[in-house]
């Protein structure tokens, strides 16, 4: 079994969410644990993520080493990718800056 690190906003988000929806995503997320290539392989400028799908939800995610898993999104399938990018991006210039 993997770890799952979760951000705390994400956490947060998890909480806020429909019972029945935030069931599913728990349920996601130790599926995910056990089995973490069960998710699709991103492409693209998302390559090395995956994705889960939990309804018309996603949880983006990225298996690090040592038998770890970062959750990087969790959002609506219309708008989760685009939201990713954005977010990767804007890491990535922060670490390139210091």
């Amino acid at each position: 079994m993997y770890k799952l690190r979760v951000p705390d906003h994400l956490a947060e988000f998890i909480l806020g969410l429909h019972p029945e929806i935030k069931r599913k995503i728990k349920g996601s997320l130790k599926n995910i644990a056990t089995e973490p290539n069960s998710g699709k392989l991103l492409k693209e400028e998302l390559e090395g993520l995956r994705s889960f799908r939990v309804s018309r939800f996603r949880i983006v995610y990225q298996i690090a080493e040592p038998r770890e898993i970062q959750i990087i999104a969790i959002g609506p399938r219309e708008r989760i990718y685009e939201e990713t990018y954005r977010l990767i991006r804007k890491e990535s210039k922060g670490i390139s800056k210091k």
